[in-house]
């Protein structure tokens, strides 16, 4: 197709219209978003319901294609309205001016992260509806807030809602990655997150002295074990290449706080670390060493958690999920390379799979797509946008009727 085409093209004009809400943060305004997706329900002759389970400012909006079975587990296709911050001047395009250059790149924040999945469900739907389809199991088609700060004002107090409790939900399709090859990605698990900080307390005094068991010095020999930990997870990458990011523990340096000047020997100082870790981790021996360090390190040192996720199982990935064995067929019969994969981030799936719900995080983004999401000039192309509507095509009958 030209960039004539695809500019007057229906899908791609919905989603470009989607792109121009500026529902950005630190304050997104969702009313946009949810008169946009009311106007979209009604086209699609689809219900709607705008849910607030956290606040009047953070609304869920639930599109509903009733199935001919209604008691069987329904069916989530989740993604979320707000999107991360820009700036600027860094951007060669309009943030959200949706701009398409000739080689049908649209340009946006949010066209990889991720409202381009949410129109891409309506519009394979919109396709489905007009072949006449009519799904077993109910279809809910929901729009989230807050999910880039954690969906703490989102999906987490959506699961525990009456309204989310009448659904029933079995499984839910969400957000994915792009991929960087023609093998797409598949998200059946996430790690787990515990950023923390060590607080370390010592012999305060004069710079000109040998004062004992100070601070810095139980700083540096924390800092060396959670390095040489590091250290040894990026070992593991290297000496095998099949393992992916998700499948080790991430450990990474983010804030060094403390002193008062340079002739002042601090009597605290902190470290603050992000840790992601791997599903097959034994989070109460980690901890454990953790704690164990601090004793070593000389004593009064404390570990503060700024956030202690709970492990979350993994989504079974095989014959006994009957949706799982529904979504592998649909990219085998479609000619599509997947792998399975643990998502190296964080997304709302955590929080259906918490519930019960078998999830799995897909973005039908190949062909060498440059991972964007966050970054300056996201863009998806519009033939990659419109090749992931005629995969949901596949899915989603497939898992309705599963």
């Amino acid at each position: 197709m030209s960039k004539a085409e695809w500019e007057t093209n229906e899908e791609i004009e919905i989603f470009r219209e989607y792109l121009k809400i500026p529902s950005v943060h630190p304050k997104p305004d969702y009313t946009p978003c949810v008169e946009f997706l009311k106007r979209q329900a009604e086209s699609l002759d689809l219900s709607v319901q705008v849910v607030y389970p956290a606040n009047e400012d953070n609304p869920v909006v639930v599109l509903k294609w009733e199935g001919s079975e209604p008691e069987l587990p329904s069916i989530i296709l989740n993604s979320h309205m707000d999107v991360v911050p820009v700036v600027a001047e860094k951007w060669k395009h309009e943030p959200f001016g949706a701009e398409m250059d000739d080689e049908g790149r649209i340009f946006a924040r949010g066209t990889q992260d991720t409202k381009q999945v949410g129109t891409q469900y309506l519009g394979a739907i919109r396709a489905l509806k007009a072949e006449g389809f009519q799904p077993k199991r109910t279809v809910y088609v929901t729009f989230v807030p807050d999910e880039e700060l954690g969906g703490h004002l989102g999906m987490r107090e959506f699961v525990k809602d009456d309204y989310f409790k009448s659904m029933n939900v079995g499984f839910s399709l969400d957000e994915g990655s792009p991929s960087l090859d023609e093998t797409y990605y598949v998200f059946y698990a996430e790690r787990t997150a515990w950023p923390f900080r060590y607080k370390f307390k010592g012999t305060a005094g004069h710079g000109s002295v040998l004062l004992p068991n100070t601070a810095g010095e139980k700083l540096c020999f924390i800092l060396n074990k959670m390095m040489d930990y590091r250290a040894s997870q990026v070992k593991r990458l290297t000496d095998d290449p099949e393992l992916f990011i998700g499948d080790v523990t991430t450990v990474n340096l983010t804030q060094i706080l403390g002193g008062q000047q340079n002739n002042v020997v601090p009597a605290e100082l902190e470290l603050i670390f992000d840790l992601r870790i791997a599903v097959d981790v034994d989070l109460e021996a980690l901890e454990q060493q953790a704690r164990d360090w601090c004793e070593e390190a000389g004593g009064d040192v404390e570990i503060i958690f700024e956030r202690k996720d709970d492990f979350v199982a993994p989504t079974k990935i095989g014959p006994e999920n009957p949706f799982w064995v529904a979504f592998e067929q649909s990219l085998t019969e479609l000619n599509l390379k997947f792998k399975p994969q643990v998502c190296p981030g964080g997304t709302d799936s955590r929080y259906l799979r918490q519930q019960g719900v078998s999830a799995l995080g897909f973005s039908p983004m190949n062909n060498n797509t440059p991972i964007l999401a966050h970054d300056h000039d996201e863009f998806i192309k519009a033939d990659v946008y419109l090749h992931g509507i005629e995969v949901y095509k596949k899915i989603i009958p497939a898992v309705a009727n599963a």
